[in-house]
């Protein structure tokens, strides 16, 4: 049995769903942004699945390896951003800081 273009599809679609679904459930700061995570991998994946299996050349595997560096940023960002968040309000609960000005 061969791995083919159907399988990574299916994986990124089911880890876009999990991304998903934990983004619009959890009220957690840090759990909201392990969503966005999950759902940037898929487009990764499906980036480089797509690069692969359709066009046969490495383009979209290097975008894929310069996407996972930019998120790797972004979450050094995001959990600054939640630090200052716990520092303002006491918890990572969203819904405890309904108004984030000033």
């Amino acid at each position: 049995m061969t791995i083919g273009l159907g399988h990574f599809v299916t994986v990124a679609a089911l880890l876009f769903s999990l991304g998903l679904f934990c983004l619009l459930t959890r009220r957690s700061a840090v759990a909201i942004l392990m969503g966005v995570e999950l759902i940037l991998n898929a487009a990764l994946l499906n980036l480089a699945a797509f690069s692969r299996y359709v066009h046969h050349a490495p383009d979209g595997q290097i975008f894929a390896v310069f996407g996972i560096v930019l998120a790797a940023a972004e979450a050094v960002v995001a959990l600054a951003l939640v630090l200052q968040f716990y520092r303002a309000f006491r918890s990572v609960d969203t819904a405890e800081a309904p108004e984030l000005k000033g």
